[in-house]
């Protein structure tokens, strides 16, 4: 049965690498491209970080009660959170992309320590927000092809780097809005 489950986990991998490498390639590619400095008439998507940094909030609620639910054996819930949480992940993604191609970057205005703590965040944010990508995918494909051993000993490390990138996501937004302009 086992051998069975890793032929059926492994048919994924090119799929979770090439989700793994496209996805922020694309990400860093459309993050330079401003619709409206290449002439197009469109308006600043200016409404969206409060909606995808409660989205943010919203994922890492989900991670908490998916964490929850699966410790006291309500596996199909904790099946039907994880699903949303991806897709939430994949909904703030989105609305991400499209804010800063429609909208100016803002730069952060405080200073000192509180500009120190402020970049420390964004900055592991930003890599941890890369490097959770595979591990989401692996720890998702394990869940879905039965091989359950596998999926509990990776979801120990992407459960908590997952909820990190949520909750400094929001971390983040809120250390930065007041200087939206």
């Amino acid at each position: 049965m086992e051998h069975t489950n890793l032929a059926a986990e492994k048919k994924y991998n090119k799929w979770i690498v090439f989700l793994s490498i496209v996805i922020p390639l694309a990400v860093a590619a459309l993050f330079g491209v401003n619709l409206r400095d290449l002439g197009f008439d469109v308006e600043p998507l200016t409404f969206l970080p409060p909606i995808y940094a409660t989205i943010n909030g919203l994922t890492a609620l989900i991670l908490i009660v998916a964490f929850w639910a699966v410790k006291n054996k309500k596996i199909k819930l904790h099946e039907r959170l994880m699903t949303t949480a991806i897709g939430c992940s994949v909904l703030f993604l989105v609305m991400y992309v499209a804010y800063h191609m429609t909208s100016d970057s803002t730069s952060y205005g405080g200073e000192g320590l509180m500009r120190s703590i402020y970049f420390f965040i964004l900055i592991t944010h930003i890599i941890l927000s890369i490097i959770i990508i595979p591990f989401v995918l692996i720890t998702y494909v394990r869940a879905i092809t039965n091989n359950i051993e596998r999926h509990k000993k990776i979801a120990r490390i992407t459960f908590p780097m997952w909820l990190y990138v949520a909750l400094s996501g929001v971390i983040v937004y809120i250390m930065i809005s007041p200087y939206y302009a």
